[in-house]
């Protein structure tokens, strides 16, 4: 089944990069390597394979990047138990009393268990025995995962580190640099997997012998998944880091990975671009703050709501519009303007979008809706508050590839006559739009939280028609420019 062109040799269950790593015995190993390959997969194999064994004296200890992924990752062991006809007892989700943290366990006859946890540090601590650090680097402190991970495996055991790259700043970037560059002082065994390295192994036979019958990528060869893999990316930097191990550079973007993934948090993505149902949004005790950049054919228009509570911006809608009239883009604005918690709303008044403004500002008042017109300075003034919320960590963005591309693709630049200007890429993921209105938003809070003064509308706001502004019955407002 499928067109792949390489087809491994044999019909193990491992393809070569994944034997490599099972079968190497370093007592400290680490793995850059393209998402979804199989890697972690294949370290389940690899626990299963040792603890088993009659010789076997301490536990494992998975730390995995959450509960999900935790509870996955045991699943996987018990499948490759099934497999090996290997007697173990899953003890289901067991309390680590000294910390408080869960671990989904797997115990073998000999008593030896296998461990399963999500990414807290702390649950690491006085445990011996084999270490197993998955998407090491998207872990929120890797450098004191690896500081409490490492003691464990004083009286035996090995140390595994998986994950792809989350730029150059990060630690595990610091420990393969360490080791390409400077020695390799701590002797860590380095494996490399990248989507092509694994295409060459076969992995897309072994997909294809996974997929549907009439899954598209069942007519691709390796080229073809390849670019195909490529041109479903955010962008270019995405896929470089998530699929060819070169870490995106930090040096040179506004704001780091870290920086970003420290702030995100977990959401079905049709909760933060819901329409239909604004009652979520709608306490009259939880202030809410907007912020608009505004498109039409080129970029994207986004809308950017926060709610603040407790000194925290909160990401609660993130509506994104690429192409729609501006008569289209108001009836979508406007009923969340009209919502009786909102405080202020900033509006991208250049170019383009100073009609936006205007009318939104006519309808609702000048005190609730402001016009912003972009330049040098008022980029700057708006840039550095909203990186400041990411370096204190007191706003929090749903986990989004096309968010996180945005945000990274800021970049600060100093002109030859010493002023600073913020650039970025234009490309199919827009022009940075989404990080604009999230520092719209952020600005709309301006660090007062404050009763607002409404200044009355000129025209009368508009009633709700099922939830939605009604652009036709208001003939004045609803035509394009």
């Amino acid at each position: 089944m499928g067109n792949a062109k390489i087809i491994p040799a044999t019909e193990a269950l491992l393809l070569p990069y994944q034997r490599r790593w099972v079968l190497d015995p370093s007592r400290i190993k680490i793995m850059e390597k393209s998402r979804q390959i199989g890697i972690s997969w294949a370290s389940a194999y690899a626990l299963v394979r040792r603890k088993s064994q009659c010789g076997a004296r301490y536990d494992a200890w998975v730390s995995s990047r959450d509960e999900i992924q935790a509870r996955l990752f045991l699943e996987d062991c018990k499948t490759f138990a099934r497999v090996l006809n290997i007697v173990a007892e899953d003890l289901s989700c067991r309390l680590l009393e000294d910390n408080a943290s869960s671990s989904y366990v797997l115990r073998f006859s000999s008593g030896v268990k296998i461990n399963s946890m999500s990414s807290s540090p702390d649950a690491q601590a006085g445990k011996r025995g084999d270490r197993l650090l998955d998407e090491f680097a998207l872990h929120k402190d890797p450098r004191k995962l690896y500081a409490i991970a490492y003691p464990g495996i004083t009286w035996g055991g090995q140390l595994e580190m998986v994950s792809t790259h989350r730029g150059s700043h990060n630690f595990f970037n610091e420990l393969i640099t360490e080791i390409r560059e400077k020695g390799n002082p701590k002797k860590i065994s380095l494996h490399r997997v990248t989507l092509e390295d694994a295409l060459n192994d076969g992995f897309l036979y072994r997909l294809q012998q996974k997929l549907a019958p009439d899954d598209e990528r069942q007519a691709m060869d390796e080229s073809d998944y390849f670019n195909f893999i490529r041109s479903g990316c955010a962008n270019e930097e995405s896929f470089q880091q998530e699929y060819m191990c070169v870490p995106a550079d930090d040096a040179s973007a506004f704001l780091s990975y870290d920086q970003i993934a420290a702030c995100e948090y977990e959401t079905d993505p049709a909760n933060v671009s819901d329409l239909s149902d604004l009652s979520d949004l709608s306490d009259k005790n939880v202030p809410l703050y907007i912020g608009v950049d505004v498109g039409r054919n080129h970029d994207l228009t986004v809308i950017w709501i926060n709610s603040f509570e407790g000194g925290r911006h909160l990401c609660r809608r993130l509506i994104v519009l690429d192409g729609l009239k501006f008569s289209a883009q108001e009836e979508i604005l406007y009923p969340f303007l009209e919502l009786p918690n909102m405080r202020r709303c900033c509006i991208d008044a250049s170019g383009l979008g100073m009609q936006l403004a205007e009318r939104a500002a006519d309808r609702f008042g000048s005190y609730r809706v402001e016009g912003i017109k972009f330049s040098g300075p008022v980029k700057e003034a708006l840039a550095y508050p909203f990186r400041a919320a990411f370096e204190d960590r007191n706003i929090r963005i749903p986990r989004d590839p096309k968010l996180r591309a945005d945000l990274r693709a800021i970049k600060k630049e100093t002109t030859a006559a010493g002023n600073i200007r913020f650039s970025a890429d234009r490309g199919e993921n827009g022009h940075s739009d989404r990080f604009w209105a999230g520092a719209l938003a952020v600005h709309a809070q301006g660090g007062n939280d404050g009763p607002c003064r409404i200044e009355p509308a000129e025209k009368p706001i508009p009633e709700l028609e099922n939830g939605s502004y009604n652009a036709s019955r208001y003939p004045d407002h609803s035509g394009d420019r």
